[in-house]
């Protein structure tokens, strides 16, 4: 995906949840840095450019963007309400409004997967910051499948506005990640994050449905 893109959902929005197995690490060196940072920008860019665009229009409330500090490596990250951050992991702080991933978690998902792992890591993260920006009775009990719904209409969103571009490949990039985040990390299990198949409709629902379809 040149300028983009697009999964579905994966990871928890804890700051510090377990660190995942070893068999996801390999073949790290396989993706360039430049790559990374360059598919991690586009989908910040993206997905930032969306919310900005369309969030008073769909919610009513003002928008400002959550500050990026990832990416990390290891246990270099930045901490969260004073727990540390987790090598291999990406999450949402709440209390400091910022997102932030370690690098090392998006190579190894880029090499196995492909460059969907990105966008779909960052989107479904972006979606606990706009979480944080709706008014609570828009917020789903089912956090973690509502940022999934976010992702999709994001992404999709972005798609259309002409900000990303929809590549040969993709849904099946997206089918690979949610099987994938459904199956093999220990902080994306389906008692708080919902198995593939919940996963999945709940990406298609924002991607079809739009933001209102994750919120109503």
């Amino acid at each position: 995906m040149a300028a983009a893109v697009a999964l579905g959902v994966l990871l928890g929005c804890d700051a510090s949840p377990p660190a995942v197995p070893d068999t996801v690490t390999g073949r790290v060196d396989a993706v360039p840095a430049e790559t990374l940072q360059q598919d991690e920008s586009t989908a910040v860019s993206a997905v930032d450019t969306f919310w900005r665009t369309h969030f008073t229009e769909l919610t009513g409330r003002p928008y400002q963007s959550p500050r990026v500090a990832g990416g990390y490596t290891g246990n270099n990250g930045p901490s969260c309400a004073g727990q540390p951050s987790v090598p291999y992991n990406a999450f949402y702080c709440l209390p400091g409004d910022f997102l932030a991933w370690d690098d090392n978690l998006m190579a190894s998902g880029y090499s196995q997967i492909g460059d969907s792992w990105i966008y779909l890591i960052i989107a479904h993260e972006w979606g606990h910051a706009i979480q944080a920006r709706l008014s609570a009775d828009r917020v789903s009990v089912a956090a973690e499948l509502q940022a999934d719904c976010l992702a999709g209409a994001a992404l999709q969103g972005a798609a259309d506005d002409g900000l990303i571009v929809f590549e040969p490949g993709d849904s099946e990039e997206i089918g690979q990640t949610l099987a994938a985040v459904a199956d093999d990390y220990p902080w994306t299990d389906e008692s708080d994050h919902g198995n593939a198949r919940e996963r999945t409709a709940a990406f298609n629902a924002g991607t079809a449905g739009g933001v209102r379809a994750c919120t109503s």
